[in-house]
């Protein structure tokens, strides 16, 4: 069963920016109320759409680089990437279907 993995300050580059398929990053903290409950959303779309999208959380609290780069304000905060540009943002818990939306939209 595939899960979300994490990335990092360290890794981001590599995981997500040279990623030859879009990728979803889940911007999280484990403080974040609503960040937990859209995790297991995050979880079955890494599941739903395994080989043909790559899905990564990030914990801003860990990483702040990354989340300042760019410029996470709140959270949970979901950014679609491709091609190693961020082509869509979606803020807060949202339902499955506006997550399954966004993604298809890019696939």
């Amino acid at each position: 069963m595939s899960s979300a993995a994490a990335v990092t300050d360290a890794s981001f580059e590599q995981d997500v920016l040279k990623s030859d398929v879009p990728v979803l990053v889940d911007f999280w903290a484990p403080w974040c109320g609503p960040c937990r409950m859209v995790a297991p959303i995050v979880d079955e779309i890494a599941k739903d759409y395994e080989g043909r999208i790559k899905v990564f959380k990030l914990n801003t609290d860990e990483n702040p680089n990354v989340a300042s780069q760019y410029g996470i304000r709140s959270i949970p905060t979901l950014m679609l990437f491709k091609g190693g540009q961020k082509v869509d943002t979606v803020v807060g818990a949202v339902p499955k279907t506006t997550l399954s939306g966004t993604i298809s939209k890019y696939l």
